[in-house]
């Protein structure tokens, strides 16, 4: 029961500390559209599935070799280890999908924001979401193999890279706003496709960044779809290259105790 409390409050609290923004945001510069709070709100209901997976997948390989000191017998079991550390990232979205159920909950009963789906774009919606999910899941593991190769401090490290996603994906303010080299940055990250598409089926009338206006619902789909695909290859080439070095010098099962 206090797990439970605990995994409904988390979200909510997370996410009304932009909501509280807003509202200052409001107060002091003038009205502002209950559309850029649903912009805001969607986005940064989202955003859990890419924090829940990155930070989780950091401590993966971390957990297993400093705090319980059982990776050398996950490693030698008759499994892929890249299948397990992907098998932990599912299990980490079905967390975060928890949450983002919650929050959406909210923000369409309590802050009476202008979030519904459609059964038109369900379709759409589920694609979008799996795709996004997934990319999310390959691009954690990624980042989780550079943990072979560190000390205990993958905490900070998860956070510095949450922190750019979050910044330059359009989580909770559009491109457009940003410098023009974060505009292209931007562009160049698959999750900034994902939270427009989400967005396009989640909120009714919903207008978009400009640049990614111009981009069908079939073209974002296959754009994410390829940077999936690209990311996923990349995950594999960058675990197993980080992997391979630790086998090396010899880091696999070594606990650095500070």
């Amino acid at each position: 029961m206090l797990f439970a409390i605990y995994s409904i409050i988390k979200p909510i609290a997370g996410t009304l500390i932009l909501v509280f923004m807003y509202y200052l945001a409001v107060d002091v510069g003038g009205e502002v559209g209950i559309e850029r709070l649903a912009y805001m709100f969607v986005g940064s209901a989202f955003y859990m599935f890419v924090f829940q997976a990155f930070f989780g997948l950091f401590e993966v390989i971390q957990g297993d070799r400093e705090w319980f000191q059982t990776i050398r017998y996950i490693y030698i079991s008759p499994i892929s280890y890249y299948a397990y550390v992907a098998g932990r990232g599912t299990t980490q979205m079905g967390t975060a999908a928890f949450g983002v159920t919650i929050v959406l909950l909210f923000g369409k009963f309590l802050l009476n924001l202008p979030i519904s789906l459609s059964l038109g774009l369900l379709p759409f919606f589920l694609a979008i979401l799996l795709l996004g999910a997934f990319c999310t899941v390959v691009i954690g593991i990624a980042l989780a193999g550079v943990t072979f190769l560190t000390a205990r401090h993958g905490g900070g490290m998860s956070e510095g890279v949450t922190g750019i996603f979050y910044v330059f994906s359009g989580v909770i303010f559009p491109l457009s706003v940003l410098p023009q080299w974060g505009q292209i940055l931007g562009r160049y990250i698959p999750l900034t496709y994902w939270f427009e598409g989400l967005r396009r089926a989640m909120l009714p009338g919903f207008v978009g960044d400009s640049f990614l206006l111009s981009i069908s619902n079939s073209l974002l789909l296959v754009i994410l779809a390829g940077a999936t695909v690209l990311f996923f290859l990349v995950s594999v080439g960058v675990f197993r290259y980080t992997e391979y070095l630790a086998r090396k010098k010899g880091k696999i099962d070594m606990t650095t105790a500070y």
